[in-house]
């Protein structure tokens, strides 16, 4: 009897690390082909541009990556992982998501180099309008990003993944099994303030031709979008945490969090 409750229980658990990952890995590579997109959140909001001054020098609005209207899902994800698989199932997933951003990009590369067939530029030489559209040229912008990006986003995630896990495992020996929004929140806010400005500094001014100033500058704006969703989207990590448990039953689901708590989780 024991060992057919051990049984479910492992296979109860093995599901659910592949289903987080499956979430994790699909939205973390999503983010990054889509975040060549940069879009207008007020606009979105149907509300003036903010126009707000830094330094004296630049005006910025609420101008974003398109990547993060699904990085918030990246967060919660990571917040639950660590919840249920302690840092050790972070980490695994973090190196191995970072692999296949990786390997992405080796590929987009590769394929974006490939000659196009004519016909495929013939049959798209011009858009609804009737006007010349370069459909090859409209591919490559779109999908290839500079070694600069590149480098700068994997080294941002990487550092973001691990900064989080620590810090929510620093607040998890404070708060116990109570207040998940705090050490969410917190280990969030906390990583998400060292991503903000690493991926800018190293895409754009170790790369570009950015100064510091602006960098702050535009680093706040990303920032203040970061910590306003992350307090917005704490209902959803407790919604999160029920469907779980609900799946685990609470014996279960109690014992993966002491597991989690005590570092002996998936290794």
């Amino acid at each position: 009897m024991k060992n057919k409750e051990e049984d479910r229980f492992q296979q109860k658990k093995t599901n659910l690390f592949i289903i987080l990952s499956g979430i994790f890995l699909t939205n973390a590579i999503l983010a990054e082909i889509i975040g060549v997109k940069i879009f207008s959140g007020e606009g979105t909001l149907g509300i003036p541009p903010a126009n707000w001054t830094f330094f004296g020098e630049y005006v910025l609005d609420f101008n974003l990556t398109a990547g993060a209207v699904i990085w918030p899902v990246v967060f919660i994800t990571t917040d639950i992982i660590n919840e249920y698989f302690g840092k050790k199932g972070v980490r695994k997933i973090s190196f191995l998501t970072a692999g296949f951003i990786a390997y992405s990009f080796v590929f987009i590369a590769i394929v974006t180099a490939l000659p196009p067939a004519q016909f495929w530029l013939d049959v798209n030489a011009t858009d609804p309008e009737g006007n010349a559209f370069d459909i090859e040229y409209a591919f490559d912008v779109i999908f290839r990003q500079g070694l600069g990006i590149i480098i700068g986003s994997l080294t941002a995630f990487l550092l973001g993944q691990l900064i989080d896990v620590y810090v929510f495992q620093q607040l998890r020996k404070i708060t116990g099994h109570k207040m998940i929004w705090l050490r969410a929140t917190g280990s969030t806010l906390v990583s998400q303030f060292i991503d903000s400005f690493v991926v800018l500094g190293i895409a754009f001014y170790v790369f570009g031709n950015w100064s510091i100033d602006q960098l702050v500058a535009v680093g706040i704006i990303n920032y203040i979008y970061k910590f306003s969703v992350a307090i917005l989207l704490t209902p959803l990590l407790y919604l999160g945490h029920k469907l779980i448990d609900n799946y685990l039953g609470k014996e279960f689901a109690a014992r993966m969090a002491e597991e989690a708590a005590g570092n002996t989780a998936i290794s």
